[in-house]
């Protein structure tokens, strides 16, 4: 078993930071979901879906590019998005009422809006920390 270096170290420090705030984002998406109502507690609602989809791709791929991560994140959230207007994810929801949570029911194209607004924040917020991280400054 090979010792674990610096980079190695910093990946995993990563990955747990990141999967500890993509937890803490679904509980705020979650509080939002229950006590929010309107066009705005939707909208940040669906931003936030983003902002987990991009914690939960750059904790499985590391060492991406953070403009890589957030293009794949508004990409998978569009494809859900679209995958409502087969139907499909309104009949799942009706049979087990968490998959409304993951896939949502009905198609809104501003919906894409707001994925696009998450991903380009948490893509933001990303390179910001990245850059003031001490790691980055020594390497």
């Amino acid at each position: 078993m090979q010792p674990l270096t610096d980079r190695d170290a910093t990946v995993r420090t990563r990955r747990r930071s990141l999967l500890i705030a993509a937890a803490l984002v679904i509980v705020v998406g979650l509080a939002l979901h229950l006590i929010g109502s309107g066009s705005v507690a939707d909208f940040a609602g669906d931003a936030l879906y983003a902002v987990m989809m991009y914690l939960v791709i750059a904790a499985v791929f590391a060492r991406a590019a953070p403009w890589v991560v957030g293009a794949a994140a508004a990409v998978v959230c569009t494809l859900i998005e679209l995958f409502q207007l087969t139907g499909l994810p309104g009949v799942w929801a009706e049979a087990f009422w968490p998959v409304r949570l993951v896939l949502g029911a009905g198609f809104d194209a501003r919906d894409l809006i707001a994925y696009a607004v998450g991903a380009a924040a948490a893509t933001t917020c990303d390179l910001i920390l990245r850059r003031r991280s001490p790691a980055r400054r020594a390497g």
